[in-house]
């Protein structure tokens, strides 16, 4: 439960600027914190700190206990409507000005504010109950005493701390031993990436090699780390042993790293402290949570002032029409509080209450069961939205990758084809257990099948050995850990990988017969279809990146001392690698098409003269100081070179249930959906088309790769040309384009009919949202699972989070918290749309009802010399010329029932509770008639003369305005109303 806690910036003063997301520096030296500098750590020594950090706590809440009330009133009476009110009630306490009780004024306002302040307490509550779960884990921390237990928030910079598997890094942590036997780990980082896919993770060779833990504590050893920042995919540091001849230096990079909010996966692992509080890489990459206002509440804000104007306007000419007499400043505030009506707290109340039956109904919905309000304000916002903005894994689609399609150029296997793939590999491997080598006068038939074989097996061969994939044997309770391992027992392995398709190609070589059982940092077993294992040596490793878009790996077969370099990679890379053929580009076109994910596999044959002559050159590239990367670089790419064309393959990765039908009804209303993931580009790319967030008449343009402003002015140009062209463009090229052209960029984006931003860091997510809405002034929705999208989530308009396999950091930080994405249209489309339907009509009768009293009171002191007093109504005056004492009851029972009629006539669909409401509501102004004696004459009101007089009142004052309406209805019906004819 610990893991799924949402981290928030302690006790951060101001929000990110979306200008300086490349650091820090700015935000802290607005805070008043110093600037943040590399560092020296020594392994168990929190006391020879170079400078002050901050505690290791976490804190979620918006106030403290002494800002708590301050900062719910300023937020409340920030906003003229609520100050209108405040200002209105304390003028009562003048007697000069006082029109009435003074409960009229200030009940009305008590209850709004103690509504408003007993919702933030209870979520500030929440919050602190929740962060006080967090900060008080217990870990244990290695000491000079021996193993010490200790909380999260004590933990310090130095501090060597032991994490168990299953639990969560409590701080920013340098690996430096593991349990493991094949001296490395796996993290979970869903709550830091989104990506549900596990991490490996190394620790510093120096320490592994320790004979026990507690060694740490004799050697004397310090890393020297870079200065805090928000980079999760990155880091540079090093490690040195001073006490051993001679002194040991290693380079230490982010696979040596655990960051706070990661889980450990696999063994125990031990680490130093190197950022704590507000310095970790998850809180920095959190955005500070904000109350959100609705665009509804800030119109009827406007609204309010529209006609406090009105009311100045009407109270000076009241006094105007007297000459300005007497103490003319005198009558002009008693004017202004005499129709201070115009603007009805009752506003407030009623759509405050509405907000609290919208939350009820949402709650209550059977279609959209386990649906969350956690923000009761802005209901009205989901049926305004026009961007909707929402991560790929774990939202649009299951994260669970099936293997769909082997190609071989001349024939291709499908799902209902596996069969033969099983049957190939099978007859290789039996053919090799008992035939000779050399088998003479075979038919042609038999030639053919066994060729067939043989490219089916180097495919498969190729496909179980080229990945990152480390089977695990766990113990299931009834079978040893230890002897599961030994046997390879199949009921026990899981897969473990940085990637889900590499795990969905294993599963599948798995399912034709070859299977991964065993592997480590130098070694991978595969097991044949007879129960054979057949071992490999890793003589080289070439792991994936963003920028070459492909991987390789060297073995060496253990029986025949073949060295086969094997690799796989996205075709437009592959293309200029393999042999030259006529069938890989149409067929990489034909599978992208479906929506698949296409990667190529190839390998190439080396002696061993050429793998050793290669091998002195790699070596010598590592150890070079300036330029290494693209010496490396080029070694491999000797390599590469006419390499042999085995197959391609197609995984895709399954789309959550009902995702296409649920975004063709958001595009179809109007809504653009963008998708920002923190995946590949080939894999953000498959997922738009398989979603069919990109129509299949639609191009995408892939935007390419830019580092400086000249490239990126060129790509922009050449985007430029485009029309009705779906984006797809890289978090780095996204942040080059805003940095020079920000406002050319996204006047061009805001123009695509869709947009997907892949390898998106958390703060750029939200930077994407704050733009959209300063650029376009539209209101944002943004949807995310994962502890990556809470800061996009808490900046959109309306933040919904999805409760799935990323844990709940995502729903607790939400307004809105749902079980399936489908269930977005719904929320949405329906209970969005009728929210702010229901609110508008809602403020729509409460403002005509104050309109009314106030024309009434303006026409009554009209007729008597003008003035400050209230009773009212002139209609009533010409109709009850000698009855005057009645028009009270006379005027406000007509004003009653013509507010009853008109809701009445409003209503399209009838429900019991409607019903109830207009009984109720009637029975309650009849009552009021009869026990406000001093006010009403019982007798008068029963008379027949009352009852037909004050029916001409109503229905000449509703009657003509629905008449109207129906004219128009019927003579200029409005467009929608074909479709539902």
């Amino acid at each position: 439960m610990t893991d799924n806690i949402p981290l928030q910036p302690v006790r951060q003063k101001k929000r990110m600027d979306s200008k300086h997301r490349g650091g820090c520096c700015e935000c802290l030296r607005c805070c008043g914190r110093r600037e943040p500098r590399p560092r020296t750590v020594w392994l168990g020594h929190p006391e020879k700190r170079e400078q002050r950090y901050p505690r290791n706590v976490i804190n979620n809440q918006k106030y403290n206990f002494f800002t708590f009330l301050p900062g719910v009133l300023f937020n409340q009476f920030k906003y003229f409507f609520n100050l209108y009110f405040l200002l209105l009630a304390c003028s009562q306490f003048v007697v000069e000005m006082r029109l009435g009780a003074l409960y009229t004024y200030w009940v009305p306002l008590g209850f709004v504010l103690a509504v408003t302040v007993i919702r933030e307490a209870a979520e500030e509550l929440r919050c602190y109950v929740r962060d006080k779960e967090v900060n008080s884990q217990i870990y244990s921390k290695l000491t000079a005493r021996g193993t010490v237990k200790v909380k999260s928030s004590n933990i310090q910079v130095g501090d060597l701390i032991i994490v168990e598997k299953n639990q969560r890094v409590p701080a920013d942590m340098i690996f430096l031993r593991t349990s493991e036997k094949n001296g490395s780990c796996f993290l979970r980082t869903d709550q830091l990436d989104g990506e549900t896919d596990w991490k490996l993770r190394l620790p510093v060779s120096c320490t592994q090699r320790l004979p026990t833990a507690s060694d740490l504590l004799q050697i004397r050893s310090y890393v020297y780390a870079e200065e805090p920042n928000i980079d999760i995919h990155n880091f540079v540091g090093t490690f040195t042993r001073e006490d051993s001849d001679p002194p040991v230096n290693e380079s230490l990079s982010i696979e040596n790293t655990l960051w706070a909010s990661t889980v450990i996966a696999s063994g125990t692992v031990v680490g130093v402290v190197l950022y704590t509080g507000r310095e970790l890489r998850s809180v920095m990459n959190t955005s500070n949570p904000r109350s959100k206002i609705g665009l509804f509440d800030l119109e009827v804000n406007c609204l309010t002032k529209i006609l406090f104007g009105a009311l100045v306007v009407v109270s000076l000419v009241m006094v105007a029409l007297q000459h300005f007499a007497g103490r003319w400043y005198l009558q002009i505030i008693r004017f202004l509080l005499l129709f201070s009506n115009i603007i009805p707290i009752s506003l407030r109340v009623n759509l405050d209450m509405g907000k609290i039956v919208y939350s009820w109904v949402i709650r209550r919905d059977s279609k959209i069961p386990g649906t969350v309000v956690r923000s009761s304000t802005i209901p009205e916002q989901l049926g305004r939205i026009s961007y909707l903005l929402t991560d790929k894994t774990g939202t649009l689609t299951q994260n669970e990758m099936v293997f769909k399609r082997l190609h071989l150029g001349t024939v291709a296997y499908g799902l209902d084809s596996m069969d033969e793939v099983q049957s190939h590999i099978f007859s290789i491997y039996t053919q090799q257990a008992q035939e000779p080598p050399a088998v003479k006068g075979l038919s042609l038939a038999t030639k053919v099948r066994r060729s067939m074989s043989s490219r089916v097996h180097e495919a498969v061969k190729a496909i179980a050995l080229c990945h990152n994939v480390t089977p695990v044997y766990e113990s299931n309770g009834v079978t040893d850990q230890a002897e599961a391992e030994r046997h390879y027992e199949d009921s026990c392995r899981v897969y473990q990988a940085s990637s889900p398709d590499e795990v969905a190609l294993v599963q599948w070589t798995e399912s034709v017969g070859l299977t991964l059982v065993g592997r480590d940092q130098s070694s991978v077993q595969l097991r044949s279809p007879g129960g054979h294992i057949l071992n490999f040596t890793i003589l080289q490793i070439f792991p994936f990146t963003y920028e070459s878009k492909r991987m390789g790996i060297i073995v060496r077969d253990e029986s025949t001392g073949e060295i086969t370099f094997y690799m796989k990679g996205a075709d437009v890379v592959m293309a200029g690698i393999v042999q030259y053929n006529d069938w890989l580009e149409e067929e990489c076109g034909n599978m992208a098409r479906e929506g698949l994910r296409v990667l190529v596999v190839a390998k190439k044959s080396l002696t061993e003269e050429q793998y050793q002559d290669f091998e002195a050159r790699y070596v010598q590239a590592k150890l070079s100081v300036h330029d290494r990367s693209l010496k490396v670089a080029t070694v491999i790419e000797s390599l590469e070179m006419e390499m042999e064309l085995l197959c391609l393959t197609g995984v895709e990765d399954q789309l959550q249930a009902d995702v296409r039908p649920t975004l063709e009804t958001l595009r179809n209303a109007g809504i653009k959906v963008w998708m920002l993931t923190g995946d590949k580009l080939e894999t953000a790319t498959c997922t738009a088309k398989n979603a069919h967030l990109v129509t299949r008449t639609q191009d995408i343009h892939i935007f390419r790769l830019v580092t400086n402003r000249g490239e990126a002015h060129l790509e922009l140009n050449a985007f430029r040309r485009k029309h009705d062209c779906a984006l797809v463009i890289s978090g780095d090229s996204l942040e080059v384009c805003l940095k020079y052209y920000e406002c050319e960029f996204m006047e061009l984006a805001c123009q695509c009919p869709a947009v997907v931003c892949c390898r998106c860091a958390p703060t750029q997510k939200a930077q994407i949202v704050r733009l959209l809405q300063e650029r376009t002034g539209r209101l944002t929705c943004a949807v995310g699972d994962g502890g990556n999208d809470v800061s996009m989530i808490q900046e959109a308009d309306c933040g919904v989070g999805v409760e799935g396999k990323e844990g709940k950091q995502a729903s607790l930080a939400a307004d809105f918290s749902i079980t399936q994405f489908k269930h977005l249209g719904r929320l949405l489309m329906v209970h969005g749309r009728n929210s702010y339907k229901r609110s508008a009509a809602l403020s729509q009768f409460v403002i005509h009802r104050s309109l009314c009293i106030s024309t009434m009171q303006a026409v009554f002191s009209s007729v008597f010399y003008f003035a400050s007093v209230p009773i009212i109504m002139y209609g009533a005056l010409l109709l009850f010329e000698s009855e005057f004492v009645h028009i009270v009851a006379i005027s406000f029972t007509s004003l009653i029932l013509t507010e009853l009629l008109m809701v009445a006539l409003t209503i399209q669909t009838w429900h019991w509770l409607m019903i109830v409401a207009e009984l109720l509501s009637l029975s309650c102004y009849i009552a009021s008639l009869v026990f406000l004696h001093e006010f009403i004459d019982v007798y008068f009101i029963a008379t027949l003369s009352f009852l037909w007089k004050v029916t001409v009142i109503t229905l000449v004052s509703c009657l003509p305005l629905y008449v109207l309406k129906y004219l128009r209805r019927r003579f200029s019906p409005p467009s929608y109303s074909k479709l539902t004819s």
